[in-house]
Formats: C-alpha cells, sequence, structure tokens
C-alpha cells in the first residue's frame, strides 16, 4: 500500500472554516501539485478528501472522481486518517487531502523518526510506503514534494 497525505493548498482567512476557499496562489498550488501527481499515480488511485471547501478545490485540480469523508476533516485523529485510507492492508495507492495538524501527525506516527508536532506546510505531498518485513509492516518515506519545488 502507499498513502499520500496531500495538505490542501493555502485558504483564505475567514469564516466559517467549512467555507474558506482557495486564494489565487492556493489554485496555483493545488494545480501545480496535481500535475506532478498525475504522472505519478496510478489509474484506479483512490481519493478521499475532507469536507471542507478548501480541501475539495485542492482535490479537484487532480480529480472529480474522489469520497468526501468527514471523518479526515479538521480535527480528525491519526486513527480515523489510518482507517479511512484502509492502512496498511489496502491495496494500491491512497490519497488524503486534509488538514494540518492532522497530517503532521499522520507522519509522525508512521515516520517516527520525523519530529513530533512536524508543520506540514500548504499544499505540500508527503508519500508514505508501506513494506512488509521479516518482522512485520514498515512504513518508507518515499517522496516529500512542495508545490514551489515544482
Amino acid at each position: 500500500m502507499e498513502l499520500i497525505l496531500w495538505r490542501h493548498a493555502e485558504a483564505e482567512d475567514t469564516y466559517p472554516d467549512a467555507s474558506r476557499e482557495l486564494t489565487n496562489k492556493g489554485l496555483d498550488q493545488a494545480q501545480r501539485m496535481a500535475n506532478w501527481l498525475q504522472t505519478k499515480l496510478p489509474e484506479h488511485t483512490q481519493v478521499i478528501v475532507s469536507p471542507t471547501r478548501r480541501t475539495q478545490q485542492t482535490a479537484t485540480a487532480l480529480t472529480e472522481h474522489f469520497i468526501t469523508d468527514g471523518t479526515v476533516g479538521p480535527g480528525a485523529n491519526v486513527q480515523a486518517v489510518l482507517n479511512a485510507a484502509g492502512w496498511p492492508s489496502a491495496s494500491g495507492v491512497v490519497v488524503i487531502v486534509g488538514h494540518q495538524p492532522t497530517i503532521g501527525e499522520v507522519v509522525h506516527h508512521l515516520i517516527p523518526v520525523v519530529p513530533a508536532g512536524l508543520r506540514v506546510r500548504r499544499g505540500s505531498v508527503w508519500w508514505i510506503r508501506c513494506q512488509e518485513k521479516d518482522t512485520g509492516i514498515e512504513s518508507v518515506l518515499h517522496t516529500v514534494m512542495y508545490p514551489d519545488m515544482l
């Protein structure tokens, strides 16, 4: 299994929180990251998205075929995100489009050498692979990509 954690791109600083939209910069960040992902993802990648407007807009840059799941929304916990993704037993690639600090917490949980309290930058992707070893399952950090790297 491969898990891609994608933090929503830059959003307006308005209220209510759930209806915040991406800024022009955020729309550009989402599109650049989506263009990069499209060259890397297999055809049947599952995309699971928080119900907030900014995450929906971020995901739409990649595909219109995604699942909206409130369990990965603002305030989600690590286990809720892992359950939504089917980690570690799902097959193929799953993309979760969500929020900080949850994404940083999931990264730290799966890759403990990453410091607790990791602040994942807006629009960035953390790609983690699940590999079976003789001693059990191991999470391996495959790629970290920021929109400004593209």
